[in-house]
């Protein structure tokens, strides 16, 4: 043989350790840590039945009502459901949602609007614009020329006046807005007005703020002027992790089309359709409620934390934040992702970002908060105070980690409830 066999009763130790694991990590990340992390969110029974299900085996491969399989005649129906919502809920003509993930949904775009060889313009790292954006990610590995668009040093205030003479000089094919750092809305009218005036097209990224976009409380970017809308599925949307490429102009959505089939997806996992399906009808239902709740945390969240002195960052100079997010100055702990190794000890979690100010070698120089997963939970403003407590405990005490980390899990005892979101019926 093969010498790669593995006696059963070994093979059955292996799973039951695997799913030792996964017990392990929903006990303690679902239950017991309070997660400020702005990349993630719990799902719905409801999403997660759907995820459950034997779809995610059964290929699909082409169009509802022309699939190269047999088989899909109700597979097909679902998709064709889950179609209908997000167009309805992206107010898009056309929804690509057979996306693997918020990157790759942003690599359909470049496919779609760009050829290797084109220059685009994009947010620069110290504003948080996403490694897909820039030349080591998937900009650059498709070939494209990325420049920096210019901003006020020190601000997330995009600098007008220089971009409308530099953007005459690059002549970009795309121009990129949106950020993993979104804490202010950006004027996607002027963006459009300018991106035209050279032929570019406007895509916005809303990875981290899809919810609140869905909702129309922080951008309606496809509305505002933007030719392309990509975003993740998961975040602030709280569906499982994929991307989705939205656009009302027809021959961008051809092209999209034509990237995601016969292109780069080909089969595709049903089973996250549907659940993205089922988020996109919870989005509908609870959003306009989930997306002003997390602002308001947001918010308070950010008036707590400066009344306990940690250095919030003013994105603008007077205002901390429009949208679910907080940035703090990472310098007096060291860095942004120490920060983050420190905290998880009590419990705490979040990540570094990069932002406008002065460098840290070696690490971020700010540290990045989310409220979506703390309001899915039912947290609201009167919360916000325990939440800034704790999470200054976690900063600025690591020395009493053993003690915050038991003070947080009991306190997350109250929040164990999936709130904005449907049952298993």
């Amino acid at each position: 043989g093969s010498g790669k066999r593995m006696d059963e009763a070994v093979a059955r130790q292996e799973v039951a350790k695997v799913r030792d694991w996964i017990h392990a990590s929903e006990v303690w990340v679902d239950q017991e840590c309070l997660n400020l992390y702005a990349g993630t969110n719990r799902q719905s029974e409801a999403v997660r039945a759907a995820l459950a299900s034997t779809l995610n085996a059964r290929p699909s491969l082409g169009d509802p009502g022309n699939k190269y399989e047999t088989g899909l005649a109700f597979s097909d129906l679902v998709e064709m459901w889950v179609d209908e919502h997000l167009r309805r809920l992206l107010n898009a003509a056309h929804v690509e949602y057979r996306v693997l993930s918020g990157s790759m949904a942003n690599l359909y775009a470049y496919m779609a609007s760009t050829q290797p060889g084109d220059t685009i313009y994009a947010m620069p790292d110290e504003l948080a614009g996403h490694a897909t954006h820039h030349q080591n990610g998937a900009a650059g590995l498709y070939g494209l020329n990325v420049v920096p668009i210019p901003y006020y040093k020190g601000t997330h205030l995009i600098d007008w006046e220089a971009w409308q003479a530099d953007i005459k000089r690059v002549r970009p094919a795309l121009v990129i807005m949106g950020t993993s750092l979104p804490l202010l809305p950006v004027d996607i009218g002027r963006a459009s007005e300018l991106a035209n005036d050279v032929g570019a097209v406007l895509m916005y990224d809303a990875a981290h703020v899809a919810g609140l976009v869905a909702s129309g409380r922080f951008q309606r970017p496809l509305a505002e002027g933007a030719s392309l809308l990509t975003m993740s599925t998961y975040k602030t949307f709280g569906g499982p992790p994929g991307g989705i490429v939205a656009t009302n102009n027809r021959h961008l959505a051809e092209r999209v089309k034509a990237v995601a089939y016969p292109g780069m997806t080909a089969n595709f996992d049903m089973a996250r359709v549907a659940g993205l399906g089922v988020s996109a009808l919870e989005q509908e239902t609870y959003g306009d409620a989930y997306a002003a709740q997390c602002i308001e945390n947001a918010r308070a969240l950010a008036e707590a934390l400066m009344l306990s002195d940690i250095p919030v960052w003013l994105p603008n100079g007077h205002v901390p934040t429009e949208s679910h997010l907080v940035a703090i100055d990472a310098h007096k702990f060291g860095g942004g992702t120490r920060a983050a190794r420190l905290a998880e000890l009590s419990n705490v979690l979040f990540s570094g970002i990069p932002l406008p100010i002065e460098a840290i070698v070696g690490d971020y120089n700010g540290i990045r908060l989310g409220t979506q997963e703390l309001t899915r939970i039912g947290m609201t403003e009167s919360h916000m105070g325990d939440v800034a407590r704790f999470l200054k405990l976690a900063l600025e005490r690591p020395e009493r980690a053993d003690v915050t980390r038991k003070e947080v899990s009991e306190w997350r005892a109250d929040f164990r409830t999936v709130h904005f979101g449907l049952d298993v019926q």
